[in-house]
């Protein structure tokens, strides 16, 4: 094979990459675990577990009883059931972060004014459903 034809296999290859890391948070399996979804959305958004990493889903689990400033505590096994979907389905990101705004890809991505986040109709960074329609379906290249 030329070492034309290599270089072109390998530009397509390099660009098909550079796409797929792109989109890799725009779409993302959605919350297809009853449990989770009925108890995590109850207070916000259900949250696909791509969007963090193991690690960070087994602190958040871990520490219900102070979860961002609410109580939100689970009987044992319903935590552990969630527990367990989340960390079987998680994505990749910093460990050490628990938030999902507060990973670099998302900073990467919401480059706004902080005046965004004050709207009435947008309210807090946790509230992904003001500007991408369809991020309960794990969509968020709609924005």
């Amino acid at each position: 094979m030329s070492a034309f034809r290599w270089a072109g296999i390998a530009l397509s290859v390099a660009l098909a990459a550079g796409v797929a890391a792109a989109d890799e948070f725009e779409r993302v399996t959605p919350v297809r675990h009853a449990a989770t979804q009925k108890e995590c959305g109850e207070c916000h958004m259900a949250f696909q577990p791509a969007l963090l990493p193991a690690e960070s889903w087994s602190r958040i689990m871990t520490g219900l009883s102070d979860h961002f400033g609410e109580d939100a505590s689970l009987p044992e096994a319903l935590a552990s059931e969630i527990r367990d979907y989340l960390v079987a389905n998680a994505g990749r990101g910093d460990p050490t972060v628990l938030r999902i705004s507060d990973q670099s890809w998302w900073q990467r991505e919401h480059r706004f004014s902080p005046s965004v986040w004050r709207q009435k109709e947008v309210g807090s960074k946790a509230n992904c459903d003001a500007c991408h329609r369809h991020a309960g379906q794990g969509l968020y290249d709609d924005d």
